[in-house]
């Protein structure tokens, strides 16, 4: 039945809009016209649809109305056939509960709490009620739950998938994939668990209705995901053609667009506390990096203002409290990374900041759409940076890893199943890659979906399937990834490069919507909102004593240094079983310092500058201050574990240095340095075995191993090592990555009698 049939499906619209009403709230409320042609494709016609409008367009609407209709019987209703009634929802058995796999915790318990006010039974299983599962499966297949939601990563559980999805994939009313930009590759947030949806998809019984929504995808994405949706002919019996694919216009009058280019992290800092003063509401701070977000957040509560910080690593109890806190205007901002984005609903959200671009301006207008939802005016700033690309690049270099790398995996996991010798863990597996943890397991789960390998309980096993490593297709994605970043530079630069042309100034909102390939975009178009068009004056940057006390802040140096507590799993697969389990008491290192981080603001650029420009020479000048503020912290802390009774006696402090291939009279300089701030005896060097240069981006055991095979005290003289013992050593390096080359030089020093030793470096990553 298709739209034409107005007077056919009238009694379904009619339920669905008294649906509406009673979801929002509103007396008033009626559908948008596409919001009735998706949830009609649904509940009459039994398709599959991709909705990609705006946030706050309504696109939960849709799923709800039509969970309703569907578990009412109006699927299954025929012009002449009675009306089903209101609220008779089927528990024996017929139209089962519609599955949302929605990706953030946060997004589920929005949508829990707007399903309930509407009388919908909503239920979420995730790793937090894993002992509750039997009986929510138990709820969903007798009837009683209308709605099921789960997490992607959810799919790829062994348990979930082999034992629950099953049957949640054959008596599911509707399946929903909310934010399904994630499916796709070109997209701007990938995610490999999304790809385990096709699957799904391939299981579902003919006629089952399925429904993809985001408010981010330009058409490329757009059309990935609906070939995706398509599945294949032989599968449920759909193609591409059916699936209906329903784009809006993206523009959003109540944002007010601008870009402040200011000369550096100080300015920027000082610009931001005086917005924040005086703008109205709250918002959200967004930065690039975690660092950058905790230094932003804690100079902003020196300046007065209540923030916090809201990062990927904040536990989910702290993220579901800080949101609320937000939602109440109980703080000015929460000062987040990208973890604060999808789901994130608070509709009188009245300012976002950007310390840093997004490297793409879909990912700008996905972050900047939490705003302006429910309210007339909300503005939105940029402040780039210039290390913006350089964090780019550094996210962009995470991506598939090369062909060589995936087949290493591959073999190990073949050689595993073909000894008959069960699944590896991941942790196992790092011991046949240099790959990191993170890399290596998005990497199986690709591979998983893929075909190749297979999650199973206590690790993963390879299937033996051939596999082919689509070297063509990385490339375009990685060509798409770079068009997109200079696409974000291009919108910093509009009103720079107008100027500089004598062109008029083009409009923000504009090009942000050109990006996205809005088809309804009309030729010419201006927002009248945005700094361009008249609509946002941005303050000018603050005086020099704002700014100056911001240099100050960011001038601090010191970053503590963490020591591991742990060796790696699976060491003496690498032929050095000896490093297992917990590091010993007596060979773990005290407390240590870092001038800088290397993703932070502050010292981070200059730093950044060393460690890249691989010199060789004197400390950069600009650095110095900070390394002597640096010293003299550490002086402090090792005082005061001498009077806190750690240490029971005055002992001499000795300065050792781990050398470097690269920078070994840097490393010396330092190390003297150090030792004539704190008055201490430079003592010796450990040493490196071998020629072979470092690796730093590879996982903990493969690093782990080349640092405990190089590093060595072989050369010490029996006077040098009878100084060290019972001496509190400083341990000098440049920078610090993985921390395993400092953990493994201070247990050699400990096992070599040193009381304590307190690890420092330039720079840490």
């Amino acid at each position: 039945m298709t739209s034409g049939s107005q007077g056919a499906v009238r009694p379904v619209r009619e339920r669905a809009e008294a649906v509406l009403r009673e979801l929002v709230g509103r007396p008033e409320a009626r559908l948008r016209e596409d919001q009735w042609r998706a949830i009609e494709a649904l509940v009459v016609a039994h398709r599959r649809a991709l909705v990609v409008q705006r946030t706050g367009w309504g696109k939960s609407a849709v799923y709800f109305v039509a969970t309703v209709l569907l578990r009412e019987g109006w699927g299954d209703w025929r012009p002449g056939a009675p009306t089903p009634s209101p609220g008779a929802r089927d528990r024996t058995g017929g139209v089962g509960a519609s599955v949302i796999i929605s990706p953030l915790l946060a997004l589920m318990r929005d949508q829990v709490a707007a399903a309930e006010r509407a009388g919908i039974r909503a239920v979420t299983m995730n790793s937090a009620n894993v002992t509750q599962w039997e009986e929510i499966e138990s709820q969903v297949r007798t009837g009683e739950v209308d709605v099921l939601l789960v997490s992607p990563e959810r799919l790829n559980n062994p348990v979930f998938r082999d034992e629950v999805l099953p049957h949640l994939a054959e008596a599911a009313g509707l399946v929903v994939i909310d934010e399904a930009h994630c499916i796709s590759d070109w997209g701007h947030d990938f995610r490999p668990d999304y790809r385990r949806i096709r699957t799904l998809l391939e299981d579902l019984p003919p006629r089952t209705p399925v429904l993809a929504t985001t408010a981010t995808a330009n058409a490329r994405v757009s059309a990935d995901v609906a070939e995706q949706l398509g599945v294949s002919p032989t599968a449920s019996g759909v193609d591409e053609s059916q699936v209906l694919v329903l784009r809006g216009t993206l523009g959003r009058s109540s944002l007010h667009l601008g870009v402040r280019a200011l000369p550096d992290a100080a300015a920027r800092l000082a610009w931001l506390a005086s917005y924040l003063r005086r703008a109205r509401g709250s918002g959200i701070v967004y930065c690039l990096t975690v660092s950058a977000a905790m230094e932003v957040a804690e100079y902003l509560r020196t300046a007065g203002m209540e923030v916090a910080a809201y990062t990927g690593q904040t536990d989910a109890a702290e993220r579901e409290r800080l949101e609320e806190d937000l939602k109440a205007n109980r703080v000015r901002a929460l000062v987040a990374t990208s973890a604060l984005g999808m789901g994130f609903d608070k509709p009188d959200l009245a300012f976002v900041v950007h310390m840093g671009a997004p490297s793409s301006p879909v990912s700008y207008y996905q972050q900047v759409g939490r705003a302006g939802r429910g309210v007339e005016r909300a503005e939105v700033v940029l402040l780039p940076g210039s290390q913006d690309r350089a964090i780019w690049e550094w996210f962009g270099s995470q991506g598939f890893p090369p062909e060589e790398q995936v087949r290493t995996v591959l073999e190990g996991l073949e050689d595993q199943r073909a000894a008959g010798s069960g699944p590896m863990s991941t942790a196992a597996l790092e011991t046949v890659t240099s790959l990191r943890r993170t890399r290596l397991e998005s990497m199986l789960k690709v591979l998983d979906v893929d075909g190749a390998v297979r999650r199973v309980r206590g690790g993963w096993e390879s299937t033996g399937e051939p596999w082919s490593y689509d070297a063509e297709r990385y490339a375009r994605v990685d060509a798409a990834r770079r068009a997109e970043q200079e696409a974000m530079v291009a919108y910093e630069r509009l009103g720079a490069d107008a100027a500089s042309s004598g062109a008029d100034a083009p409009c923000r909102m504009a090009f942000l919507r050109s990006a996205l390939d809005d088809p309804h975009l009309e030729r010419g178009w201006r927002c009248g909102a945005c700094d361009l068009c008249g609509g946002l004056v941005l303050p000018d940057v603050p005086g020099e004593e704002q700014v100056g006390a911001a240099r100050r802040a960011l001038g601090r140096a010191g970053v503590e240094l963490r020591a591991r507590r742990q060796w790696p799993t699976g060491m003496e697969r690498l032929g050095l079983g000896r490093l297992k389990g917990r590091i010993g008491a007596a060979q773990q290192a005290a407390t240590g310092l870092a001038v800088g981080r290397l993703d932070g603001l502050g010292a981070s650029g200059a730093l950044r500058e060393l460690v890249a420009s691989g010199s060789d020479g004197e400390v950069p000048v600009p650095l110095r201050p900070l390394v002597l503020q640096a010293v003299d912290r550490l002086g402090k802390i090792i005082q005061d574990e001498r009077d806190a009774g750690t240490q029971t006696q005055e002992r001499r402090i000795v300065v050792v240095v781990v050398d470097s291939r690269t920078r070994p009279h840097l490393v010396r300089r330092l190390g003297h340095a150090v030792a004539t701030r704190l008055g201490a005896r430079p003592l010796g060097v450990v040493g490196l075995a071998g020629q072979d240069p470092p690796h730093h981006d590879v996982g903990s055991a493969f690093r782990l191993a080349e640092v405990a095979r190089s590093l060595t005290l072989e050369a010490w003289s029996a006077q040098a090592l009878d100084q060290l013992r019972g001496s509190v050593a400083v341990l000098v390096d440049d920078w610090s990555d993985s921390g395993w080359t400092l953990t493994m030089a201070a247990a050699l020093l400990r096992e070599a009698g040193a009381a304590a030793v307190h690890p420092f470096v330039l720079a840490q990553r």
